[in-house]
């Protein structure tokens, strides 16, 4: 049993452990209901007033937020009103450009219209240009065409006529009549000899040449060769290429030219002007009707080149000028360099033989100055010679020195 005071009113009671214990958790249990009632109508309040202040800002950030809709609604209203105005400012701006772009390109498609008609009339005068320079190289080309084929008549009727006696020269006197017959207007300034110039142990047949204000610009080695030019093991015209190129080099010629007749059956050489330079440089051969024509085409395709050179020619004497001087500069740099080497062994010469006579006058002048010594000491001696001490061994002269 355990005795309990009762605060209020001082009496005691005697209460067992276990009643004890059970009153204990039941007043435990009350204070812990009232305390949890208290906290309860504590957060609620608290709750209540968080609840009641959030709602007023929220309440107030809402009417400001009004507020400032109302202004920013104002403002778009203002924007929009500006806006509006723009647009319709936009709207006959636009119309105006739109009404002035017409214009624009009204008188550019009547410009246009005008250049196209201006064009049109152009292009007629064109075609009728056209059409005349047509005509023109019709009657041109026809005109060659009739050249060419005379130039064939008079080819077949040469060889026709060609005979035993004539074989050997007549080819050659056949091209140089040709080249003569229109020398004067169409080569007036060209140089075309038989070559005759064997020094080498070979000679071509004819030499083309040409220049113009002292520069050549064109030269061919020319071989003439017709059936009866063939031998044993020469037959064909490649035969006569490589003797041909020698020919060419040796004679500083440009290019190189085989009038041929043989292989009168070839597809390929009776077809017209033949490029060899596959084989050798620059060389070309033809049947005697093509003799004209290839000098011609050769011709003019240097003499438009002829500029250039002329450009070359001075640059190559530019080149010979500064080799020259560098000739002249290399001579003088070595004749000067010999007479330096020249003048610096005099000068050691020189040097040396002042060296030797440096030398030398130093021995003389040891010597005089010995000389010089021995005078000086010969002529205290000759101050110091009395007649006295001259007698002093010979009393017979002194006895007479004294007399007088």
């Amino acid at each position: 049993m355990q005795e309990i005071k009762c605060p209020n009113c001082g009496k005691v009671f005697q209460v067992d452990e276990a009643g004890y214990a059970a009153i204990v958790r039941q007043v435990r249990d009350e204070e812990f209901q009232k305390e949890l009632k208290n906290r309860e109508s504590y957060l609620k309040k608290e709750k209540d007033d968080a609840v009641e202040i959030a709602v007023s800002k929220v309440e107030r950030n809402f009417n400001a937020d009004l507020n400032r809709k109302d202004l920013v609604i104002a403002e778009k209203e203002k924007q929009i009103s500006e806006l509006k105005g723009q647009l319709v400012n936009v709207r006959n701006e636009n119309q105006l450009a739109i009404r002035a772009s017409a214009e624009d390109l009204n008188r550019t498609i009547s410009e246009k219209e005008r250049e196209i008609g201006e064009l049109k009339n152009q292009l007629k005068i064109a075609e009728s240009e056209y059409q005349l320079k047509q005509q023109n190289l019709k009657s041109e080309y026809d005109a060659r065409l009739k050249f060419k084929d005379e130039e064939i008549e008079r080819y077949k009727d040469f060889k026709l006529r060609l005979s035993t006696k004539m074989v050997g020269e007549s080819l050659e006197r056949h091209c140089e009549n040709e080249f003569n017959r229109i020398r004067s207007t169409a080569f007036p300034n060209a140089y075309f000899e038989k070559d005759n110039d064997s020094r080498t142990g070979s000679k071509g047949d004819y030499i083309y040449r040409e220049s113009e204000d002292g520069v050549e610009f064109i030269s061919i080695m020319f071989e003439m060769k017709n059936e009866n030019d063939t031998t044993a093991t020469k037959h064909r015209n490649e035969d006569f290429f490589k003797e041909l190129d020698r020919d060419r080099r040796e004679k500083n010629c440009e290019y190189a030219v085989l009038v041929s007749m043989l292989e009168a059956d070839s597809e390929l050489y009776n077809n017209g002007i033949v490029d060899v330079s596959y084989r050798y440089d620059k060389m070309y051969v033809i049947r005697p009707q093509f003799f004209i024509p290839l000098i011609t085409i050769l011709r003019n395709s240097a003499h438009n080149a002829l500029s250039a050179r002329r450009e070359l020619v001075k640059i190559q004497n530019q080149n010979i000028d500064v080799a020259n001087f560098e000739a002249e500069m290399n001579d003088f740099k070595s004749r000067f360099g010999k007479n330096v080497e020249l003048a610096l062994g005099q000068y050691e010469t020189a040097i040396n033989e002042i060296d030797k006579t440096i030398d030398h006058l130093t021995k003389v002048r040891e010597n005089l100055m010995k000389s010089g010594n021995n005078f000086r000491l010969a002529n205290n001696k000759a101050q110091e010679l009395t007649i006295k001490k001259l007698t002093r061994n010979s009393p017979s002269i002194r006895e007479q020195f004294e007399k007088k």
